[in-house]
């Protein structure tokens, strides 16, 4: 086993004395019980750092792992903030470099063991932040097997270009990723892969770089139940902030410095229009995400908030490993920033027959068709994490055609894609503590798609965000799509 060095810190000795006692063994993940009967949103985050995301002592041959180096939190400790950020679930996801997948398996994963023990009120999934071949960055979430360590094990030193030492530029290619991802299909239980920050590197607005519109439309063609989206909300969003909350003028959210974020939200999302809305155009399960991408805490004197404080990916599930995966799979899932809301229900229901589809689902209908759209929200009267009550000021429907696979894979416009209608505060009416507003699609004569945005600011829609702009001020929330496919 190789010597690891570690990289002391304050935060490290605190996370010492929390795991003291600690003991590292679990039960049958096959045999766990579901915990909540009945499906219901659940909040999580698939994008985690750890001491396990380490620095490399370049010194030595082969290079060993610094602990801390890039991450100063334990597993525990993310698992017990998120918990108490309201997290239901959550995945660790370190990143590579020389050999990591020999530290992953022989350290970071009994600690998960133990974490799961001691902060048993959260779900915590085994998982990666995957040097992603000929691109960036991509969550990989394990499924709970008993053979979870040795999957992601095998997997990482085999695909994580970053892994190899010494290094291969041949692992960093795009062919070898579709390898990864033709390999991931043939899991008994398949993983899930989540795009992160896709366009965090753009130069301009559709401006990509080694993230491209040609590889993501690659990458869901080649394993349209593994790669199934991206983070519309990066993490790091408390980049723009000093220790004290006060602005940092030279720093930009979420560290995109080339073209900013939008809302907070990644140009490929925020963009009416743009490379999202050209997926869904094309009738792709491509579905957003959002999270902390948490490494250190911009208290400590870096960028990130904790799991769950500003960032939440709602799933809409039964709390079980199992379910929790299943709703990620298969799109039920709405997004939020600073709490805005915390509860999202649309559905789309046929005047012809009255059979209804919910977010991520799709409805069928007759050309001719009355479609009825209903949105139901909870925008919960507490404080979030800031000490703020954020009221919801409009929520807009947003609906786009769905013409079918373009021809060119690089493209990233849907030119048919609109608000339908925006909804300010008169226009709702109110169940008990849900604001309601209701949409009529009269002769609904073309197939379509439907989702749902809504902020508590002015703009009517997200504009780049500004240098050392305060994120808690800047709120949106976004639900994945309905579609609606004409016979």
């Amino acid at each position: 086993m190789n010597r690891i060095t570690l990289k002391t810190s304050s935060a490290l000795a605190a996370v010492a004395l929390l795991l003291a006692g600690c003991v590292a063994s679990e039960g049958d993940p096959e045999q766990e019980p579901t915990t909540d009967h009945g499906k219901q949103w659940l909040a999580g985050d698939h994008h985690t750092h750890t001491v396990f995301s380490a620095e490399w002592d370049k010194r030595v041959d082969p290079p060993e792992p610094i602990l801390g180096g890039d991450a100063h939190y334990s597993i525990e400790l993310n698992a017990r903030m998120g918990q108490q950020y309201g997290l239901s679930w959550i995945v660790t996801t370190d990143h590579g470099g020389p050999n990591h997948s020999n530290l992953n398996r022989e350290q970071a994963y009994p600690e998960l063991l133990t974490s799961r023990q001691a902060t048993p009120g959260v779900m915590q999934f085994y998982g990666m932040e995957l040097d992603t071949p000929g691109a960036k960055h991509s969550t990989i979430i394990v499924p709970h097997t008993a053979d979870e360590a040795e999957r992601l094990y095998q997997f990482e030193k085999a695909f994580a270009w970053k892994d190899a030492y010494p290094e291969d530029a041949s692992r960093n290619t795009e062919e070898r990723m579709l390898d990864a991802l033709k390999a991931m299909r043939e899991w008994p239980q398949q993983p899930l892969m989540i795009v992160n920050h896709p366009a965090r590197a753009a130069t301009d607005l559709g401006a990509y770089t080694n993230v491209t519109p040609h590889k993501l439309r690659s990458w869901n063609d080649t394993a349209p139940t593994i790669a199934v989206g991206m983070e519309g909300a990066p993490g790091h969003q408390a980049s723009s902030l000093n220790p004290d909350d006060s602005p940092n003028k030279d720093r930009s959210r979420g560290d995109y410095d080339n073209y900013p974020t939008m809302g907070g939200f990644d140009q490929m999302t925020a963009r009416l229009g743009g490379f999202w809305d050209s997926m869904l155009g094309e009738g792709r399960r491509w579905w957003i995400t959002s999270n902390s991408d948490s490494h250190i805490h911009y208290t400590d004197g870096d960028k990130d908030f904790w799991p769950g404080e500003y960032s939440k990916t709602y799933v809409y599930a039964e709390k079980s490993y199992p379910d929790i995966l299943a709703g990620l799979r298969d799109g039920h899932i709405f997004v939020t920033t600073g709490d805005l809301i915390s509860e999202l229900y649309v559905t789309a229901r046929s005047d012809e027959d009255g059979s209804v589809a919910s977010i991520g689902d799709r409805l069928e209908v007759a050309s001719g068709s009355t479609v009825h759209i209903t949105m139901r929200f909870l925008d919960p009267d507490t404080p979030n994490a800031h000490g703020d009550n954020p009221a919801v000021s409009r929520v807009d429907l947003i609906k786009g055609h769905m013409t079918g696979v373009l021809e060119d894979p690089s493209i990233d416009t849907n030119p048919t894609t609109a608000v339908a209608e925006r909804f300010a505060a008169a226009a709702w009416e109110r169940d008990g503590v849900f604001s309601v507003a209701t949409y009529k699609m009269e002769n609904v004569t073309e197939s379509a798609y439907i989702r749902v945005r809504g902020t508590n600011g002015a703009e009517l829609e997200p504009a780049p965000d500004p240098l050392g702009e305060d994120p808690w001020t800047d709120l949106w929330f976004y639900s994945n799509p309905i579609f609606i496919s004409v016979n």
